[in-house]
């Protein structure tokens, strides 16, 4: 199952980010990727984790683990 979740995300990044721009060079490259890694990460919501983008799912989950090591 874990492979099929990477092969989603380097799809998504090759039709989304690689596909679409041509780099001038290394550095603009890690740019336009670190750009789009943002927006995926941070601004996206994703239906496998109910609407929530990563960073929001992540932090949910950072305070569930949090609430149970207290109770």
């Amino acid at each position: 199952m874990q492979n099929g979740f990477v092969e989603s995300l380097n799809g998504r990044l090759r039709d989304e980010c690689l596909n679409e721009h041509l780099f001038a060079n290394l550095r603009h490259a890690r740019a336009l990727i670190a750009a789009w890694r943002d927006d995926y990460e941070h601004h996206r919501p994703h239906t496998s984790l109910d609407g929530l983008t990563p960073w929001e799912w992540h932090q949910r989950s950072a305070e569930d683990q949090t609430l149970n090591r207290a109770s």
